[in-house]
Formats: C-alpha cells, sequence, structure tokens
C-alpha cells in the first residue's frame, strides 16, 4: 500500500474516522492503531502478521530485563541480543543474497540458493526498534508502561516504508497522553500530504519517468550533456521523492495527534557534507551518529574519529542496500566528512565570506550529485558508463525537452523558496475553514490522477 495511492487514503480516512471517538479510552485507542499498523503490513504481505508481532514481543521482553537488572553483564547481554535479533533480521532478508554471491565470486563455487526475501525489507523498522533497547542500556529513556502501546509504537505504520526514524521513547510518551484533535494540527497535516503528493507525482516522478530512469538504464545512448544532466536530475528526484513521501508520513500521523521529527531542511543549501548531513534524512544522520559513530572505540585518538567516520558512513551506505555501488557512496561521505572535520579544526571558527559560503554550497552539491551516481545505478558498471559518457563533453540534448527543463527550474526554485514563504503558505492554509482545506485536497488527489503520467509509483526508499 502506497502513501501516495488512493487506497492508503482511503486507509488513513478509515482509520482516522474510527480513532478519535475512541481516543481518550486509551486500551481502544492503542487498539486500533496497532490493528491498523498490522493491517498496513498484512497488505504487503501475511508473513510480516507472525514476524513483527514476535520480534516486538521477544525486544520489549528484553527491555522489561534492561529496565530491572543492574546487573552489567546481564545488561549487556540482553541489548546484545537485541541488537543480534534485530541486525541478524536485516541481514537475512537483505545481505545473505550479496554475501553469498561474494562469496561464489571468490571461490569459484556455486552459492547455496537463498529464496527467502519480502517485499518491505524492515530497514526502518529494524533502526527504529533498536532505539528502544539501546536507549534502555543506556539509562536514555524509560520503558513502556504497556505491552500494547509498545506494540503500536514500534510498528507505527506511516513510519514503517521510510521514516522518519523515531525513537520508541518518543513515541510512547504520545501514545501514553490521552488524544486530542487540534484544528490546526489538522490543518498542517493535509497541507503537508497535498505538498508531498505535488513533490512525487509532478516532479519526482516526471523527472524519473521522462530522464532520470531511461538514462540511468541506457546511458551509452545518451550524450556527455544529456547524462550530466540525468544526474542533477537525479539529485532533485530523490529529494522530491524522499522528502515527499516524509511529508505525508508527518501528515499522516499529524492527523492522529502525532508528532514525527523533521526529515528535511533544504539540503542542498548545506555549506559542506557536514552540514549536508546535517540537512539530509536528519532522522538517519542522527541514529548513525548517535547509536554507531559515538559506539566506536579512539574517541580519544587524533586519527580514530577520522576513520570511524568513515567507517559509520560504509554501514550507513550498505544499510540501504547490499552493493558495492553503497558501500563507495557511503565510503565517499565518509572521506567527505572527515576532510571537513580535518578543516574546521585547522581553521578553527574562521567566518567565511558571503563569497566563498557560495562556492561551498555549490561544490557541496556537485559532490553530492558526483556521489548520486553509485547511488542510483544499478551495478558499477553503469555507474562507470555515467561518468565515461559525462567525460566524453558530448554536447547534444535532443532528449532533454522544453517540459524536462521546466521542471527542473521548479524544482531548483521550489528548493530554494526562503523558508519564511514556506511558512505564509502553511499559515494561509491552516487559517482556511477545515472543510476548505479538504476540498482543496480533495481536488488536489483528483487532479494528479489526471496529471500524472505514470500513476503511483514506489518511492525510492521503499526498497531500502
Amino acid at each position: 500500500m502506497l502513501l501516495s495511492s488512493p487506497t492508503y487514503f482511503v486507509f488513513l480516512i478509515a482509520v482516522f474516522a474510527l480513532y478519535w471517538p475512541v481516543s481518550r479510552i486509551r486500551l481502544l485507542a492503542l487498539s486500533l492503531i496497532l490493528f491498523a499498523n498490522y493491517f498496513f503490513y498484512a497488505k504487503w504481505d501475511l508473513f510480516y502478521l507472525a514476524l513483527i508481532p514476535a520480534v516486538s514481543s521477544c525486544d520489549y521482553v528484553l527491555g522489561l530485563g534492561l529496565q530491572y537488572s543492574k546487573n552489567p553483564l546481564v545488561r549487556r547481554l540482553l541489548a546484545g541480543a537485541s541488537i543480534l535479533m534485530n541486525v541478524g533480521l536485516l541481514a537475512s532478508i537483505k545481505y545473505v543474497p550479496f554475501f553469498l554471491e561474494n562469496w561464489s565470486a571468490v571461490t569459484g563455487r556455486t552459492a547455496p540458493a537463498w529464496n527467502w526475501t519480502l517485499p518491505v525489507s524492515l530497514s526502518f523498522y529494524v533502526f527504529q526498534a533498536l532505539t528502544y533497547t539501546i536507549d534502555l542500556y543506556r539509562r536514555d529513556a524509560k520503558g513502556a508502561k504497556s505491552y500494547l502501546a509498545y506494540l503500536s509504537a514500534v510498528s507505527f505504520f506511516p513510519t514503517t516504508l521510510a521514516g522518519p526514524i523515531t525513537r520508541v521513547s518518543t513515541l510512547l510518551e504520545q501514545f501514553e497522553k490521552p488524544g486530542k484533535l487540534d484544528p490546526a494540527d489538522g490543518g498542517r497535516a493535509l497541507y503537508l500530504i497535498a505538498l508531498g503528493l505535488m513533490k512525487k507525482l509532478l516532479i519526482a516522478d516526471f523527472l524519473g519517468a521522462n530522464l532520470v530512469n531511461r538514462v540511468f538504464d541506457f546511458p551509452k545512448l545518451y550524450s556527455g550533456a544529456e547524462t550530466l544532466i540525468a544526474v542533477y536530475a537525479y539529485a532533485l528526484q530523490i529529494y522530491y521523492d524522499f522528502s515527499g513521501y516524509t511529508d505525508i508520513a508527518i501528515g499522516s500521523a499529524l492527523l492522529l495527534g502525532i508528532r514525527l521529527p523533521v526529515n528535511f531542511n533544504r539540503p542542498y543549501a548545506a555549506v559542506n557534507v557536514a552540514d549536508f548531513w546535517r540537512r539530509w534524512h536528519i532522522t538517519l544522520s542522527n541514529w548513525l551518529r548517535d547509536y554507531l559513530y559515538f559506539s566506536l572505540p579512539g574517541k580519544r585518538s587524533k586519527f580514530m574519529p577520522y576513520l570511524n567516520l568513515i567507517i559509520t558512513m560504509v554501514i550507513g551506505g550498505l544499510w540501504h542496500g547490499a552493493s558495492w555501488n553503497f558501500a563507495i557512496w557511503g565510503a565517499l561521505h565518509g572521506a567527505g566528512l572527515a576532510v571537513v572535520r580535518a578543516w574546521q579544526v585547522y581553521r578553527k571558527k574562521a567566518k567565511p565570506s558571503p563569497w566563498a559560503r557560495y562556492v561551498s554550497i555549490f561544490a557541496t552539491f556537485h559532490f553530492v550529485a558526483f556521489t548520486w551516481i553509485f547511488f542510483r545505478a544499478p551495478d558499477l558498471q553503469t555507474a562507470w558508463d555515467v561518468l565515461a559518457r559525462i567525460a566524453s563533453l558530448t554536447w547534444a540534448a535532443p532528449n532533454v525537452t522544453a517540459s524536462i527543463g521546466l521542471i527542473l527550474a521548479i524544482a531548483i526554485l521550489a528548493h530554494y523558496v526562503p523558508k519564511r514563504w514556506y511558512d505564509y503558505g502553511l499559515a494561509l492554509f491552516v487559517r482556511a475553514p477545515f472543510y476548505a482545506q479538504a476540498a482543496a485536497l480533495a481536488l488536489l488527489v483528483v487532479g494528479l490522477q489526471y496529471v500524472a503520467q505514470t500513476g503511483a509509483t514506489p518511492f525510492i526508499y521503499n526498497r531500502f
């Protein structure tokens, strides 16, 4: 059930209509949320109805042990068991085929078949679930007061497919409070959903279908200029696709009185790679920093913090998928972060001039766009082919039509719009009567069905 599909919005409206009449009866409200979560999973595969409750229940029991045990060794074993179980689940779904393929290539032997795959990889579920047990181990959060509340929080359906990765303790705090529908929050929710749909269907899907997919499928058929424009287009496509999903997810949760964390903040306005990761997929950046980077040894060493940045980002790259492309993408960003850190240590707090700031933004965007080539290409050979076509310096661009140019221009301008313009549009929408907001959203959904060329296509981050 895609978050941009009509089926999802029928489901969301039904959950909304059933939730608020019982929102003050905690047992009924949590039961409804849990039913909605598991129904959402079941729409992808019925096997999730057995897998998710079983894994969640194990984590809950381990969490109980972490709450009541004071023995350091026992606590370490309990936290380790949770990490091993969740990472093992993720590895069995995403990484075993990759390891078998490379084992076969190295040894020359035929790898055993591995056919256990699922339509949703559970990457976001695993990272979200681990926040609970690790926070309990570190004593950074309190345990769940209710088994039902924990199950509802750890599998909350708006965050299932592509985040935002939300600390379970943060969701628990909200689930344990009496629900209240604020009209302003309702307006913000509808605005975010509308904005997410426009980002996804009018920009991301258009660029993907009309340029990006074609060039990355057959790069040798296109000129250097067309290939370079396709790389720029992909940088915009993945931003509008992922931030569009995030807007819909945050808006969906807000309709149920739940606030999810912000995940994007104009990432291509970043002045360096570190600033980019403070703006792009913010919840993943925070997770990698808080739960991985800070856990690595060598904090007092002069050299190890730089190596740890690379290790963290390589693991972050492999989290996206089991391929050498993602490992290279992560390594490049890790190296970029290490260089930025070394430069900041060297320059200390020297403030750049305005012109230097603009040059830094330009350079950072192009570094990120370059790394997106490895992220988007289906394999390393295709990535080299894309780079080779750009290096050919052939300038013909008959496949870049006026409509593609227009959408690219709109995407660039919309990304760099001042935040106050966005806030003004949001405030104007929120002040409108609720029926006017709902009517505008309904008209938008109907209109998008006619304008969007390919209908509801999967979000890019659904496969991660």
